[in-house]
């Protein structure tokens, strides 16, 4: 009894401290990407302790690992953790493959190859062929991955697909038809009109997909957000822009603070002076939902401007800002074409000319996937533009935020960056590679842009790599995925397998619960000193509240979803550990 009742306390130890017990070589916490840019916020950050400055200067390739693929690559691949193959690296490609391989050797544990066959030269040109664009995501409590697949027919449709993420079978009831299931206020989905380059997104039970026009503005297409409930896929949402174009262009696709949707629009056609949802930032409720108030859109003053010269707000997909500090300190990020960045309170946007903090950021943005973090000197902004430069802004925790530039290096190509940290303020690293450039891996200092990672040797040479691709980072490796292949770079030291050991400071418990059928977690603390503290869900802040040891987030809906929590000091990073909440 005694030898029971020890047990029993080591697990309510366990339990309160987030520690997780593995044996063996996975005797460490799990580690999943399971989207675009990593978080739903789309801020590309990767906490990995292994990223030190030290480390990441012999970042090697990894030699060893195979990563053979078949079809072009515009997606970031995914990494998945915790099923019976071990950790698998996830790829797509426009050929409509999808591979599922073993992260260690990069050899295939299951690839789909009969999904449908792409489509060769579509209506307006561009990709060729055009399959799998955009970057799928994975719902870690079904294990389940979903995508959509572009599939030559008569006519061509797209479909968006659930399959098994440990064994690629396809999940009964899907794919889901787009063309047969998605309208909005009288405007049907057209496939043929219609392309899909943006990360997927899934908030609440519902897997959201972003469409725009194929190259050169051509057809009737619209800006199109579809949402699919995975739990019940003849259950289909769709929002459109109502006039022709507003393209949701953005390799990043629909961001998210946990709740609501944001994407950024282009620039739209024959609207007579009106807008009917382009060149803005637009944020949906869940479905997606737009309820047209001023609340939950924004576009600039000049928006006829910008559609009549073709120089989109939407050139990068929105990224959600969080500025402790700042008031508004709860921000949504724009980069146009026309260089400027654009900064609006997400919790009201505005209507048309609302309140807006701005700056001119030199150079063309179009494409891409911007990225921001958080060092001891403050919040960052940071994207990749036309003029070939990785450029670096911080943002001011003022009353009204300010944008300021803090750094720039020249950096050939158009790839997305992402960012390395030790524990989320320390040792910031900002990454790029080099696509359709000198196609290598760079890293910047984040507060200096001092260069940390120069490329590397004649092994680290990749191929076949295209605009908007991104990395990632895991167990200290980062995986890039190009034209017929995943590349894997390794740090000098291997894999990291940190003991899971209790630290002092701030110890986080958390639970949920459904109140009359609507999603809640209460959560608890100790340890924290400061009389206020940050409460962040899904990374992204949701309150500043009393230390009292306790809050209650309802989250709202129904369904299943994954929620992860922790607490901080008010205004600083020193946080909790994480604590997990699934439903």
């Amino acid at each position: 009894m005694r030898g029971y009742m020890k047990l029993i306390r080591l697990r309510s130890l366990i339990a309160f401290f987030g520690i997780a017990v593995l044996s063996g070589a996975e005797a460490h916490a799990q580690v999943n990407v399971t989207q675009e840019h990593n978080n739903p916020s789309r801020n590309g950050v990767y906490i990995d302790s292994a990223f030190t400055p030290e480390a990441a200067a012999n970042l090697t390739r990894d030699l060893n690992f195979n990563g053979t693929i078949s079809g072009n690559v515009y997606a970031q691949p995914l990494y998945v953790e915790g099923g019976p193959n071990g950790p698998t690296i996830i790829e797509v490609t426009e050929s409509n493959n999808v591979y599922a391989l073993d992260a260690t050797t990069g050899l295939p544990i299951w690839s789909r190859t009969d999904i449908g066959s792409p489509v060769s030269n579509t209506p307006c040109g561009g990709f060729n062929p055009t399959g799998i664009t955009g970057t799928p995501v994975v719902d870690l409590a079904s294990r389940r991955l979903f995508f959509d697949a572009l599939i030559n027919g008569s006519p061509t449709k797209h479909f968006i697909y659930s399959l098994n993420v440990d064994t690629g079978a396809t999940t009964p009831g899907w794919p889901v038809d787009v063309n047969a299931t998605a309208s909005y206020n009288g405007i049907n989905f057209v496939s043929t009109a219609q392309e899909e380059r943006g990360g997927l997104a899934l908030v609440n039970g519902i897997v959201y997909v972003s469409y725009s026009g194929y190259l050169g503005d051509c057809g009737n297409y619209h800006g199109w957000v579809v949402g699919v409930n995975i739990n019940n896929p003849s259950t289909v949402g769709g929002w459109a822009t109502t006039a022709i174009g507003g393209g949701i262009w953005g390799h990043g696709g629909v961001a998210s603070d946990g709740t609501n949707m944001f994407v950024v629009t282009g620039n739209t056609f024959n609207t007579g002076g009106n807008w009917m949802g382009g060149e803005a930032i637009v944020r949906l409720q869940a479905g997606p939902i737009f309820t047209g108030q001023p609340t939950d859109y924004w576009a600039p003053t000049n928006w006829l401007s910008l559609d009549n010269s073709d120089t989109d707000l939407g050139g990068v997909s929105a990224t959600v800002v969080d500025v402790p500090g700042a008031n508004p300190s709860q921000l949504v990020l724009a980069l146009g074409k026309d260089g400027n960045a654009y900064l609006v309170n997400r919790n009201n946007l505005g209507g048309i000319g609302g309140t807006v903090y701005q700056a001119n950021v030199n150079g063309i943005n179009r494409g891409t996937s911007a990225v921001t973090y958080h060092t001891s000197q403050g919040t960052y902004i940071a994207f990749h533009n036309d003029l070939g430069q990785i450029r670096a802004y911080k943002i001011t925790a003022t009353n009204p935020p300010t944008i300021t530039f803090a750094w720039s290096m020249n950096q050939t190509g158009r790839g997305s960056p992402w960012v390395t940290t030790t524990d989320g303020t320390n040792n910031t690293i900002v990454w790029v590679a080099g696509v359709a450039g000198d196609q290598r891996l760079h890293g910047y200092d984040g507060d200096t842009g001092a260069v940390i990672y120069a490329g590397g040797g004649s092994n680290e040479l990749m191929t076949g790599t295209r605009q908007w691709n991104t990395g990632i980072a895991a167990r200290g490796h980062i995986y890039f995925g190009a034209d017929n292949k995943v590349y894997a770079f390794m740090l000098p030291a291997g894999t990291p397998t940190p003991t899971p050991t209790a630290t002092p400071g701030i110890a986080l418990r958390a639970r949920g619960r459904t109140v009359h059928g609507q999603r809640a977690a209460d959560l608890r603390w100790s340890g924290a000193s400061s009389s206020n503290v940050d409460i962040y869900r899904n990374t992204v802040q949701i309150v500043t509240t009393a230390n009292d040891g306790a809050y209650t987030d309802r989250i709202g809906g129904s369904g299943q979803g994954t929620f992860t929590y922790k607490v901080c000091e008010a205004g600083t990073q020193t946080c909790s550990n994480e604590a997990t909440v699934t439903f």
